[in-house]
Order: structure tokens, then C-alpha cells, then sequence
């Protein structure tokens, strides 16, 4: 199949536009500016459509806010009848250094929400997922503040490199597949 639903994870509303927590929907955004095609509001999420090398990618920044992304998941997954192995969850991550970006099949949720609410809908672990590295600069106490919060001075100066990268890593999956592309991308 050569249709793909590629889900930027992210919260609506202004307040948490360009934070760190709404990565996948700047990467999302960077692809259909790049591509052209403009987002329209639709069930549960942001939708925009563009062609890859023949490929088909769906584009959705859901509207249900992050702790219930897998129901905007569910109905693009169902709507435009797509399999799990065609689905890819762009996600913010801690535990990887600001703007690393890792490719995977499967994981746990890592206690970010979003995933956890994904994992619950599809009942699996198992999903292609692209996260991208936030660092955990932040003191004790301070997590929630610091995933809201926005884009450092230091961390502006290459994140729009770090997120051409990532639509690029996005693109090479639905056109070479998650291996080809975790091998290529997981080193950058």
C-alpha cells in the first residue's frame, strides 16, 4: 500500500504553539509548507494530503489535544484505511539530546502521555514512531514547564535544520520503509 498517515503530535491553540511539546506538529507543518498543500480542519485533527515519490502521506496534527491523540489516530486510520505499519507518530523526547531524532518500530510510552493514550487505542507497543530529542535540561519539579515551554535562544539557532532532517527521516519511511530509513537517520 502506498498510503501513509503521518500523526505530528501536539496540542491546539495558541498558548502551545512553537513549544517543545508540539515538535510533531512544526515537523507536520515544515512538510506541507515544503509540499505545498495547506492543512484543513477535519474529525479530530488538522489534515493535509501530499505525494512522495508516488507515495501518499497524510498529515494530521490531532485536535484533541495530547492525552487523547489515539482517538484523531483511530479515525484517520480507519477513514483513509490504513494499517499500523503505515502509520508514524512524530513525538517529543526526553531522553534523547535536543534535536537527535530516533526512528523505531515499537517502545514504551516513556510516560508521555500522547503515546500512552496511542497505545491504548491500537492496544500494542508496536508502531512506528520518529522521536525527536528535547533534552531534559530542566530542574526537579520543572518537567511540565519545560515541555510546554518554548524553544531556547541556543536550540532556535538549528532547530529548523533539526526539523528538515526529521521530514526527511519522514519522508525516507514512506518511500524506503522503517529499516532503510532507521539506518539512515538514526545516526544523524
Amino acid at each position: 500500500m502506498s498510503k501513509f498517515l503521518i500523526v505530528g503530535l501536539g496540542n491546539i491553540g495558541e498558548e502551545y504553539s512553537d513549544t517543545r511539546h508540539n515538535i510533531g506538529f512544526s515537523i507536520v507543518e515544515a512538510m506541507a509548507a515544503e509540499a505545498g498543500v495547506k492543512f484543513k480542519s477535519d474529525r479530530y485533527a488538522d489534515v493535509a494530503e501530499m505525494k512522495y515519490k508516488g507515495k501518499t502521506l497524510v498529515l494530521i496534527k490531532p485536535s484533541t489535544y495530547m492525552n487523547l491523540s489515539g482517538k484523531a489516530l483511530n479515525y484517520w486510520m480507519q477513514a483513509e484505511k490504513i494499517k499500523v505499519e503505515n502509520i508514524l507518530i512524530l513525538v517529543d523526547e526526553l531522553a534523547l539530546p535536543f534535536g537527535k531524532i530516533r526512528l523505531g518500530p515499537k517502545g514504551s510510552d516513556g510516560g508521555h502521555n500522547g503515546l500512552k493514550h496511542i497505545q491504548e487505542t491500537l492496544n500494542t507497543t508496536v508502531y512506528p514512531r520518529l522521536r525527536f530529542g528535547i533534552s531534559s535540561e530542566f530542574q526537579k519539579g520543572a518537567q511540565v514547564n519545560y515541555v510546554l515551554g518554548k524553544w531556547s535562544e541556543e536550540e532556535r539557532k538549528t532547530l529548523a535544520e533539526r526539523i528538515k532532517v526529521s521530514a526527511d527521516a519522514v519522508k525516507a519511511f514512506a518511500f524506503a520503509g522503517l529499516e532503510r530509513s532507521m539506518n539512515q537517520y538514526n545516526t544523524k
